[in-house]
């Protein structure tokens, strides 16, 4: 199943407030991009380089304007799912488990993940 199968949504995102347009971005960048990423090259980290070539391909394949979704990364950092470290990312550590596994861990999970009391 598709999350954004159409991406009418984008072009409403003019119309939504701005945290339920950081919300779709930060959904949108998870799903498409940084979870599928992780998965492919079976590492908890990848390089900014890494997160760029595989954005580049889906904004092209999705018809998506990098722009619209240029805030997602720094807006999942801020949010402690993804870790910065120069130039490289990683995952929260809670979400080793699901990549392990090859599990599906979409934003809801992974966001419930990392808020978890310790």
């Amino acid at each position: 199943m598709q999350l954004y199968p159409d991406f009418h949504f984008l072009l409403m995102l003019s119309e939504k407030g701005k945290y339920a347009s950081a919300t779709e971005n930060r959904r949108f960048v998870w799903h498409e991009i940084i979870w599928p990423l992780i998965l492919e090259i079976n590492d908890v980290g990848f390089s900014l380089k890494q997160y760029q070539k595989k954005r580049d391909e889906i904004c092209q394949k999705k018809r998506v304007n990098i722009s619209i979704i240029s805030r997602g990364l720094a807006s999942l950092i801020q949010k402690g799912i993804l870790i910065k470290e120069n130039e490289s990312y990683s995952i929260h550590f809670r979400l080793i488990a699901y990549m392990r596994l090859k599990a599906d861990c979409d934003y809801a999970t992974a966001i419930h993940e990392v808020r978890m009391p310790g």
